[in-house]
């Protein structure tokens, strides 16, 4: 196996990886708004380039699987450019690729997921996966979240997250060439500039969802101006570095 992109091996390779690779690294990520500097595929593009350097360092003990380039993304539809699927197909679709993965030999899955909205459905399939397959590992990891102490550390303001400091800074270092900078701005910073239901979304531990308009004039929480390609590499590391280390225990079970 010269390549550890599943897309780019023969079907022989492929039965060859089954045992070579046992663990498959699934993309997951977005095809929505991310204000006026940042392009519609960002959780896509960090998704996949993260994938692509976990497989590397676990060297070649997984593959990378077929990306799911676009996810639940209902309350970005009011910005141009979004497009989302239900829950209940981006659920069959990451169930149908589970099982064909599944009837080739694969019996772990991790999805590598860059899009906070489709969390709740990945864990619907997990939980579904269970009865189904019980012999399948099916997990799924968040990005950003993983690294919260780094972020902490960062420069960050009140109100930040969508397409602000911390996700600008991981697309500055992995693809800035696909970063305008000279269209950066600041979006919602503090909580004073929300409105009452906005205020209620940002409840820590209850969820309630809203369109993103509702939270962001220009779809953007916080300021991206405020950390660069050092901070997104500092993310960047630690987000890979606990995603191996997961799965090196795991392939080791």
């Amino acid at each position: 196996m010269t390549t550890h992109r599943l897309a780019e091996l023969t079907t022989e390779e492929a039965a060859r990886a089954v045992t070579a690779s046992p663990l498959v690294l699934v993309p997951a990520g977005a095809f929505e708004q991310h204000g006026p500097g940042l392009p519609l595929a960002t959780d896509s593009i960090r998704a996949e380039r993260v994938a692509d350097l976990v497989a590397t360092a676990l060297a070649g003990r997984a593959v990378v699987g077929p990306p799911l380039p676009v996810g639940v993304s209902p309350h970005h539809l009011g910005f141009a450019g979004t497009v989302t699927l239900t829950t209940t197909t981006f659920a069959a679709v990451v169930r149908e690729y589970a099982t064909s993965l599944h009837r080739h030999g694969w019996r772990k899955i991790l999805v590598v997921n860059g899009h906070g909205g489709n969390n709740a459905t990945l864990s619907t399939v997990a939980q579904d996966l269970l009865v189904s397959h019980p012999d399948l590992g099916f997990a799924w990891t968040p990005l950003t979240s993983l690294a919260s102490d780094v972020v902490a550390g960062m420069e960050v303001s009140e109100v930040h997250g969508h397409s602000g400091e911390a996700e600008t800074a991981q697309l500055r270092h992995l693809a800035p060439e696909l970063v305008h900078e000279d269209r950066l701005v600041p979006g919602t910073t503090r909580r004073a500039e929300l409105d009452p239901l906005g205020t209620l979304s940002r409840h820590t531990g209850i969820t309630l969802p809203v369109p993103y308009d509702r939270l962001s004039r220009n779809g953007v929480l916080g300021d991206p101006r405020r950390s660069d390609a050092d901070d997104g590499k500092s993310l960047v590391d630690a987000i890979v570095g606990r995603i191996v280390d997961f799965a090196e225990e795991w392939l080791a079970s």
